[in-house]
This record gives structure tokens, C-alpha cells and sequence, in this order.
């Protein structure tokens, strides 16, 4: 009789846990249906109605391979930890103002509407999507990290021209010449290290390493701890690669929340070109880029995430000095670069854009290319054909379908230079040539936008990059040393205090 009731009381035991492990699985199916199937389908295999408008497209989870891991490499599946992370948010790391999310992806983090007891739900689901019964708990080892000195930047150097420079470039900047595409069949972008803050799972020298020893699975990156691997580093390599890698952010470079380009008054001639040394007077403003999806000609896929902006000024012109990183030098001309491209290539260009001169002050016409109220457009675009050099034109515009295109000779002038996957491009115009010109008021704000196309990413016309109407100051030229003031008031309340020091002595 003791027996039976142990048995049963042991069966019992086992159907409860399968009935709560169900509707946890139940629970999650759930809140997933509701919050995430329209990116990663019904069926959790990546293929929603919005997946095709998405670069990287959503992760198919029927598969259970997921990039983003903190397990061994060897070990194919994430675990509870790593799951529960990718859905609430991925720890702060360098991360978009506002966006907890995976950076540079549509991924959202979670957090604001779902709990830890949720987000567990929709971890479980996820893995019955799988055939995950459990998810492993072991992680890689951070016990022998090493400290990010010179000499362990330095050997992180050598180790990473050797290593990585031949996907990563030799800058860092993912320019090395390569098409590439994940084990899902799209395509990828070696990442670029000066910008730390587009990092998808953290910037940190641990997060780096991790990336260093587990590998990002389904892609091109491997994993340096395999020992099957001609190239593998030992562990204190590792960090030195990954003390390396932290040190190539850029972080002065990463857009605030809130930007405001600050142009700065010079005497004399602007620069014509991006070397020129007048250009380390000025402040650097990032500006985030999103694709143009408004009018026809849509863009969905960016391959740019951000942009920096310099900006000088005289009396008579203003000067921008434009910088973005761009895999690859759009050379329709050029067979690598035909090869690279995804589909058809066309010229990289750049144009940054105005309120017209007509417009009262502080006047905003719609961002995109202007509507009843008109804009400027200053552009700089490069060469066609090896036979054809870089091109600068005006734009005159009251929206997409009604644009004119004005002589830029005598007007208008750019320059740019493509250096280890960068673009720095100097654009140059006039304060007032004509009652159209953007008029700039010294100590005033006025709007401004930029634009960008990738050629190599099919962006051509109407399919481009852009940001919102952003503040732009023309700040005014310093009259004199900013000490006086500070010096001034406190000579002033020196003067108080013995004033009030003599009148008491006197009282006494």
C-alpha cells in the first residue's frame, strides 16, 4: 500500500510539473503572438509580414541558433540568461538615447511592458520553438581578463592585423573588401569598431571578448578559442584584441539625444578640402540617419547608421565638413566594387538641406524635400565614371515632385575623400547668392537636415538615408579673452569684502 501511494504521488509530481512547464510555454505563445510575430511569423520562423522591410532581417527561432550567447562555442544553444536578455533588453551598452533594444536593428527591448515572470514565458516558448527541453547554464570564463594598458593595446594590434583586418579592414572600420552572408542567407556587414554604440550585445572589453572566444553563430565570425582553428589566440590574446578593439570607438562621434551643430566664425578663407587643419577648431555633432520609407523610392534596408557634421562660417559662405563610414567606395565603374554591391551600383552622395532664404526666420518646411513652403538643398555626389570627377549641385525644392536643379559653378563647391572605409566630404556655398540661399543669422538657430546615399546598397533618387530637421547655431565671434569677466568679478568682490572689512574695524 506504501508503495502504490508513493507511485502515485510520484506521478502526480512529474504531470504537475509538465502542466506548469505547458502553460508557462502557453503563457508565452501568448504574449508572443501579440508582441512579436509580426516580425518573426506565426510560426516563430522568422517570416512575418514585416520581414521583408527589415536589415538584419528577425531571427527564426525554429532554428534555436541565436548570434547572441554567453555559452561556449561548441555548445550550440543560449542560455536562460542570454534569452531573457535579448527579449527585456540587452544591458546598457553605449546604446541608442531611448533604446534598450538590439542597436541597429527593429529588435525593441521589452522591459517597458513585460515583467520578469513575462519575459521567462515568452524565454520558454521560444525554446519549445526549438526542441529546447532545458538551456544550458555553464558560460564562458571572464576570470583572466586582462587590464587594458598600452602594452596590451599594442599586442591587441598586431593580433588584430593578423586575425581580423582581412574582414574588420585596417582601420577597424569593416571596409575590408568582402560580401558576405550569414548562414540565413543575408547579407552582412563586417561590424565597425569606431562605433562602439551600434554594438548589438555590448561594448565593453567582456562583451567584445565574448564575442572573440564564443564567435557570432551564423555568421562569418568565428570563434578564436576553437582549437580546430589555424587562427586561434590564447585567452590573454583575447583580451589583448579585445582591449584593442575598445580603443578604436569613437566616441565623441556618437549623436546625443538632443544635437545642435554649432558653426564657428573664422576670418579669412573657409578650407576646400577634409584635411584641411582649420576644421580641429570646430565641434563635431553626430546626427542618427533612418531610411527615407515616405514616398516612392523607399529605402528599408540602411546600411549607415549615423553621420558627423563640422561646420564653419565667414562672412560671405558656410563650410561643411560631413563624415560617415561606409564599407565600401561606390565605383560603378569598378569590377570589385560591382561585385560587392547588392544589385545595381550607383555613386555615394551626400547633401545637406535648408529652409529656403524666402521663408521667414525659424520657418520649418516638411523635412522631406520641402512641400508648400520650399528648401534649399546643397549636394555633393561622386564621380559616374572614371572619366567623370565629384559633382556639386543646388537643389531648389517644394517637395519630391517639384525640383530644380541650379548651376552650382561659381556657387557651390565639394570635395570628398574616401579613406579605410570613410567618407569625409566637404560642402561649401554662399550665405546669400540669391533670395533662395538659406539666410544665417549670427547668434540665431536655424533648422537643418542632412541626407545620404550608399550606392553600393542600391541607393539611388528617393531611396536614401536622411535625418529630421535638426538646430544649427551660428555662434558669434569672441570679442575678446573669456577670463576678463571671471577676473573682473572678482576684483569686484575683493573690493566689497575690504570695503566691509575696513567699515567694521572702524565700528570697533
Amino acid at each position: 500500500m506504501g508503495m502504490r501511494l508513493l507511485t502515485l504521488f510520484a506521478l502526480l509530481f512529474c504531470f504537475s510539473n509538465d502542466v506548469f512547464a505547458q502553460t508557462e510555454i502557453d503563457k508565452g505563445k501568448a504574449i508572443y503572438s501579440r508582441l512579436c510575430a509580426f516580425c518573426h511569423g506565426i510560426e516563430g520562423a522568422g517570416d512575418g509580414p514585416a520581414a521583408a522591410y527589415l536589415n538584419p532581417p528577425p531571427r527564426d527561432f525554429t532554428l534555436g541558433l541565436y548570434k547572441w550567447k554567453s555559452t561556449k562555442f561548441d555548445e550550440y544553444a543560449p542560455s536562460d540568461d542570454d534569452l531573457a536578455r535579448m527579449i527585456s533588453g540587452m544591458r546598457s551598452h553605449d546604446s541608442i538615447p531611448g533604446w534598450d533594444g538590439m542597436n541597429a536593428t527593429s529588435m525593441p527591448g521589452w522591459s517597458d511592458l513585460l515583467g520578469k515572470e513575462e519575459v521567462s514565458h515568452v524565454a520558454a516558448y521560444l525554446k519549445s520553438l526549438a526542441g529546447y527541453d532545458n538551456a544550458p547554464k555553464s558560460a564562458i570564463d571572464l576570470s583572466g581578463k586582462v587590464k587594458a594598458d598600452s602594452a596590451s593595446v599594442e599586442r591587441g594590434k598586431t593580433l588584430f592585423k593578423d586575425r581580423c583586418a582581412e574582414c574588420h579592414g585596417v582601420s577597424g572600420r569593416g571596409d575590408a573588401t568582402k560580401k558576405l552572408k550569414d548562414d540565413w542567407g543575408a547579407r552582412t556587414w563586417p561590424r565597425d569598431l569606431t562605433e562602439g554604440w551600434t554594438f548589438r550585445a555590448g561594448s565593453a572589453p567582456e562583451d567584445i571578448y565574448a564575442r572573440i572566444t564564443i564567435g557570432i553563430p551564423g555568421t562569418q565570425m568565428p570563434s578564436f578559442a576553437d582549437p580546430a582553428s589555424k587562427k586561434m589566440m590564447t585567452d590573454a590574446q583575447r583580451w589583448d584584441v579585445a582591449n584593442y578593439a575598445v580603443s578604436l570607438n569613437e566616441s565623441e562621434k556618437k549623436p546625443s539625444a538632443n544635437p545642435v551643430l554649432k558653426a564657428m566664425k573664422l576670418d579669412g578663407k573657409l578650407p576646400d578640402g577634409p584635411a584641411d587643419a582649420k576644421w580641429d577648431k570646430a565641434a563635431i555633432s553626430g546626427f542618427y540617419l533612418f531610411p527615407q520609407i515616405f514616398v516612392s523610392s523607399k529605402s528599408y534596408t540602411p546600411s549607415v547608421v549615423s553621420v558627423s557634421v563640422k561646420a564653419l562660417y565667414n562672412d560671405g559662405e558656410a563650410a561643411f565638413l560631413i563624415e560617415w563610414d561606409d564599407p565600401t567606395n561606390s565605383m560603378p565603374w569598378d569590377q570589385k566594387a560591382l561585385e560587392i554591391a547588392d544589385g545595381d551600383l550607383f555613386p555615394d552622395s551626400v547633401a545637406v538641406q535648408f529652409p529656403s532664404g524666402q521663408l521667414k526666420p525659424g520657418d520649418r518646411p516638411y523635412f522631406g524635400m520641402g512641400g508648400p513652403k520650399p528648401v534649399t538643398i546643397w549636394q555633393w555626389k561622386g564621380p559616374e565614371s572614371i572619366e567623370e570627377g565629384q559633382r556639386a549641385r543646388i537643389i531648389d525644392a517644394k517637395g519630391v515632385k517639384n525640383i530644380n536643379q541650379r548651376l552650382a559653378d561659381g556657387l557651390l563647391t565639394a570635395n570628398g575623400i574616401y579613406d579605410n572605409g570613410r567618407w569625409r566630404v566637404v560642402i561649401k556655398g554662399p550665405l546669400k547668392g540669391s533670395d533662395k540661399d538659406p539666410v544665417f543669422e549670427e547668434g540665431g538657430f536655424t533648422p537643418v537636415a542632412f541626407a545620404l546615399w550608399d550606392g553600393s546598397n542600391g541607393d539611388t533618387g528617393g531611396r536614401h538615408l536622411m535625418t529630421g530637421w535638426q538646430w544649427m547655431t551660428f555662434e558669434k565671434q569672441g570679442e575678446g579673452p573669456s577670463y576678463l569677466w571671471p577676473v573682473a568679478a572678482g576684483v569686484i568682490v575683493f573690493c566689497g569684502e575690504m570695503l566691509w572689512l575696513f567699515s567694521a574695524r572702524k565700528k570697533d
